[in-house]
């Protein structure tokens, strides 16, 4: 990918995040960067194949900053803190209405997005599970394909259970909370001691706000 066409999606995704991909029109893009709509189609053919470039410059963003988190040589409680840590930023200025429209208007796209988070979701549940049990922090006797499934699917339909306001999903406490009580669950008393010294490194409040 050239730099030219990353700092173009860059900038269009953080427009997507902020005010949706319905509102978002082609001058907009180009008045935002200050491109003309000529050079913007130097890159792209139109609103839907930029929005298919956005999408899948967003997934490999998303897959290089998750493996940042797994090169720090945390443990794997450490790790699972830190990656609810960077959901947390991820969605702070996030608007739900983005991927209302993209289900909408792009369902082929909005399916190919959940079956990747999916994926990837259960494979890094999964892979922190045999780290967590390898390190003596997670119970030996629980069954790792199941509490994966179980955390991915919690996860992932957060937004479309009717107890749970869709927009509240993304507040950080929810997001926090659902870190801690899957940690909680699969922790024996040496893993629920290092949840509490992890937590009480770091200033929680901070993110929470």
């Amino acid at each position: 990918m050239n730099k030219e066409l990353e700092v173009i999606l860059e900038k269009v995704s953080e427009l997507y995040g902020k005010y949706g991909i319905k509102s978002v029109t082609m001058d907009d893009v180009s008045r935002e960067l200050g491109i003309s709509k000529k050079t913007l189609y130097l890159h792209v053919e139109n609103k839907s194949d930029l929005v298919t470039k956005v999408l899948d410059y967003v997934l490999e963003k998303g897959n290089c900053e998750i493996q940042k988190l797994h090169e720090k040589e945390l443990n794997a409680i450490e790790e699972l803190i830190e990656v609810s840590i960077h959901i947390i930023k991820s969605v702070k200025d996030y608007n739900p209405s983005t991927e209302y429209d993209l289900k909408k208007y792009y369902p082929d796209l909005f399916k190919k997005m959940q079956d990747v988070r999916r994926d990837k979701m259960y494979k890094a549940v999964l892979q922190n599970i045999h780290k967590g049990k390898k390190e003596g922090l997670f119970r030996e006797d629980l069954d790792e394909e199941i509490i994966a499934q179980m955390q991915t699917s919690r996860f992932m339909t957060m937004g479309s259970d009717e107890m749970i306001n869709p927009e509240d999903v993304y507040q950080p406490k929810y997001i926090l909370e659902l870190f801690i009580y899957h940690i909680r669950g699969i922790a024996n008393e040496q893993g629920i001691d290092m949840l509490n010294q992890t937590l009480d490194k770091i200033d929680i409040k901070e993110y929470l706000q």
